[in-house]
C-alpha cells in the first residue's frame, strides 16, 4: 500500500510548505531567541560571580590578617566570610591543610558545605573565567575561584536557578506562540491559497467546457475563451489563460482547417466525378449507338471515342500531379532559363491564337531561376491559355518578367476581367468562370490550381488582381 506523505492538491502542498516555512522559521526565531537570552543572563551572572569573589577576596583577606593565628580553627584559618553576598550564594576558601565553605539559604541565613560539595569546588581552576557546574546537594551554579595572598583558593558561586527558570518560561512560551502561528498560518494559508488559486480553477473549468464540445466533426467555429480578467501575463495564472486561449485558437484554426480540406476534398469527388462522367456517358452513348443501328459511321464513332478519352486522361494527369504536388514530392532542381521559356510561351501563343494582340518585356539578359522548367513552362501557359479563353478576340495580352527582389512573371490582358465574387476562388479546384459547366469558355477548371500548386512547390506564389479593362496574373518566385 502507497502511503502519501504530501496532499495531491496544490492547495494541500502550498499550505504545507507555508506551514512548513512558518515552522522552520519559528524553531530557527525561538533557537536564537534562546541561545542569545541564556548568554546575556549568563553574562549578568558572571558579573554577580566576579563580583561576589572580589568582595569575598577582600573580606576573607581581612578576617585572615585581623585574627591572631592561635585563635584560628585548626591553627590556620577562620571560616570564610560570605556577608554581602545574594541569597543562595556560596562562597568556600579550600587549601593544602584543609577546606572550609557556607552557603546563604533563602531566608539570609549561612550553612555549612558538605564535604561532598567542597570536593566538587575543589575542581575549579582558579583565576579563570566562570564555568557552570553540579554543586552536590546544592545544585546548578556559576562558580569562579581565586588564589588569595596565603596561597589558598578562594571559591565563590552564584545559583543559576533563575536564569534556568527564565529560560524554561521563555521556551514554554516559545512553543506555545509557535504551535499557535503554525496553526494560524495553516489555516490563513488554506483561506489566501483557495482563494489565490481561484482564477486556476475556472481556467480549468474554461478547458472542461471545450471538452465538452463535439469537435469530431463539422465546423467547430469559435469555442469558449477564458475571460480577459484572468489572461494578465504579469500573473502566473494570466500567463496559463493566455497560453490557453493561444491553444484554443490553434485548435480552432487546425479543425476549421479541417473542416475546409473536408469540404475540399467532397467537392474535388463531386467535381472529378463531373467532369468524368459526360466523356465516359458519351462514349458509352456512341457505343450503344453503333450496336443497336449498326449503319454508325466507325471513324466517327473512333473520333469521339478518342477525343473524350484524351480529355479524361487530361482531367486525370492533373488531378494525379496536383496530388503529388500536394503530398509535397520534390520537383526537378536545375537552372531554367526564364527569358526563353517566356519568350517561347508568348511565340506559341500567337501562333495558336493570332486573333489577339500578343506582346512579351523581358530583360536583355538571360534571367535563370532553380526549378523545374517544365512544371514552370506549364504554370506560364496555363495564364496564357487562360487570357486566351476568357478574353474576346482583339484583346491585348502583355508578359513581363522583372527581377528585384523575387523574380517576377506578369500575364495582363485589357479583357472584361474577373467577376468580383468569383476572384477569391480563382485558384481554388475546378473552378470555373462559368456555373454552366459548358467548355465553350474553358477547361475542368484544374489550370490556376495547378498553377498555385507549381509556384508553392518552388518556394513562390500566384497572385491576381482584376478589374474590367485591367487583369493581371502574376507568379513570384525567390532569386
Amino acid at each position: 500500500m502507497n502511503v502519501r506523505l504530501l496532499p495531491t492538491s496544490l492547495t494541500g502542498r502550498l499550505v504545507v510548505t507555508v506551514v512548513t516555512l512558518v515552522a522552520v522559521v519559528s524553531l530557527l526565531v525561538a533557537f536564537v531567541a534562546t541561545v542569545v537570552m541564556r548568554s546575556y543572563l549568563t553574562d549578568q551572572l558572571d558579573r554577580q560571580v566576579e563580583g561576589s569573589l572580589e568582595r569575598s577576596r577582600i573580606v576573607n583577606a581581612g578576617q585572615v590578617q585581623g585574627i591572631d593565628p592561635g585563635e584560628r580553627p585548626n591553627g590556620n584559618r577562620p571560616p570564610p566570610d560570605a556577608r554581602g553576598n545574594r541569597d543562595g550564594s556560596l562562597t568556600a576558601v579550600i587549601g593544602t591543610d584543609g577546606a572550609d565553605g557556607r552557603s546563604i539559604t533563602s531566608s539570609g541565613e549561612f550553612r555549612q558545605l558538605t564535604t561532598s560539595a567542597l570536593d566538587a569546588l575543589d575542581e575549579v581552576e582558579p583565576d579563570r573565567d566562570p564555568v557552570t557546574m553540579q554543586v552536590p546537594g546544592l545544585g546548578s551554579f556559576r562558580v569562579a575561584a581565586a588564589t588569595t595572598s596565603t596561597g589558598d583558593t578562594l571559591v565563590q558561586g552564584v545559583p543559576t536557578a533563575d536564569v534556568d527558570d527564565t529560560i524554561q518560561t521563555l521556551v514554554w512560551w516559545e512553543a506555545l506562540l509557535g504551535v499557535t502561528g503554525i496553526g494560524i498560518a495553516a489555516v490563513a494559508g488554506r483561506v489566501l491559497v483557495r482563494r489565490q488559486l481561484q482564477p486556476l480553477r475556472e481556467v480549468a473549468a474554461t478547458a472542461h467546457q471545450v471538452t465538452a464540445m463535439p469537435l469530431s466533426s463539422g465546423q467547430v467555429g469559435e469555442t469558449v475563451r477564458v475571460p480577459e480578467t484572468l489572461t494578465d501575463p504579469t500573473t502566473e495564472v494570466g500567463q496559463v489563460g493566455e497560453a490557453l486561449n493561444q491553444l484554443l485558437g490553434h485548435v480552432e484554426q487546425a479543425l476549421d482547417a479541417r473542416h475546409e480540406s473536408e469540404q475540399q476534398v467532397r467537392q474535388f469527388l463531386a467535381d472529378a466525378s463531373h467532369e468524368l462522367r459526360t466523356p465516359l456517358s458519351t462514349i458509352k452513348g456512341y457505343a450503344e449507338l453503333s450496336r443497336r443501328t449498326g449503319r454508325a459511321d466507325p471513324d466517327q464513332i473512333l473520333a469521339k471515342v478518342e477525343s473524350e478519352a484524351g480529355r479524361m486522361s487530361t482531367l486525370v494527369e492533373d488531378m494525379l500531379l496536383l496530388a503529388r504536388l500536394d503530398a509535397g514530392r520534390e520537383v526537378d532542381r536545375r537552372p531554367v532559363d526564364l527569358t526563353r521559356l517566356v519568350v517561347e510561351a508568348v511565340n506559341d501563343a500567337r501562333v495558336v491564337d493570332p486573333g489577339r494582340r500578343w506582346t512579351f518585356d523581358v530583360p536583355d539578359e538571360p534571367v535563370t531561376v532553380t526549378g523545374d522548367e517544365q512544371r514552370l513552362h506549364q504554370a506560364v501557359t496555363n495564364l496564357i491559355t487562360n487570357a486566351t479563353r476568357h478574353t474576346p478576340p482583339g484583346t491585348v495580352v502583355d508578359v513581363r518578367l522583372t527581377v528585384g527582389d523575387v523574380v517576377r512573371i506578369d500575364v495582363h490582358d485589357n479583357g472584361p476581367g474577373i467577376d468580383a465574387a468569383l476572384l477569391p476562388a480563382v485558384f481554388e479546384r475546378f473552378t470555373r468562370g462559368d456555373s454552366s459547366r459548358t467548355r465553350a469558355s474553358g477547361g475542368a477548371g484544374l489550370g490556376m490550381s495547378l498553377v498555385k500548386a507549381i509556384m508553392h512547390a518552388h518556394d513562390g506564389d500566384a497572385s491576381v488582381t482584376s478589374v474590367p479593362g485591367d487583369t493581371t496574373f502574376s507568379l513570384t518566385l525567390p532569386v
